[in-house]
């Protein structure tokens, strides 16, 4: 099981954004990521997470930060999502689950009584040298921004 840390080099990922358009972190080298990984499109939770990203996109950017969202859904569903709630920013489709395995949130769950294996909602802050510098495992989902932006 991988556990990243605060300092630790941010794993290489390259995956398929919602358009299917290949998205490396190595494209954005020297800039600010915030990857953050998320159970589902359109449920109520990852909506909130989603919107308030949205509505505070122009804070995240004026502070420097890319924002990239990461799910197991395909891209046909990341589309619908991001055109739903007009998301502002790529979606990865990680429908092999390989990027939320490098990063170490692809855990156990359970729901009523039958556990099974998924997402765990977490958010890594990644500065410009390709270092975790947050992470962020109690997301908030409809204060997610202000979270971020603490660890600034």
């Amino acid at each position: 099981m991988i556990e990243l840390k605060v300092g630790d080099k941010a794993p290489l990922f390259e995956g398929i954004d919602q358009n299917g358009e290949s998205i490396r972190l190595t494209d954005f080298a020297g800039k600010k990521v915030v990857l953050y990984f998320y159970p589902k499109d359109d449920t109520k939770g990852c909506t909130a997470q989603a919107c308030n990203l949205r509505d505070n996109y122009a804070a995240l950017q004026e502070a420097g930060y890319q924002i990239i969202g990461v799910s197991k859904d395909n891209e046909k569903s990341h589309q619908k999502f991001i055109t739903k709630y007009e998301l502002p920013f790529p979606l990865i489709a990680d429908t092999d689950t390989s990027i939320n395995q490098q990063y170490g949130v692809w855990k156990e769950k359970s729901m009523y009584g039958k556990t099974y294996m998924g997402t765990q909602r977490t958010t890594f802050v990644i500065d410009e040298q390709g270092l975790i510098s947050g992470i962020i495992d109690k997301v908030k989902t409809a204060e997610h921004t202000a979270q971020i932006l603490k660890n600034v």
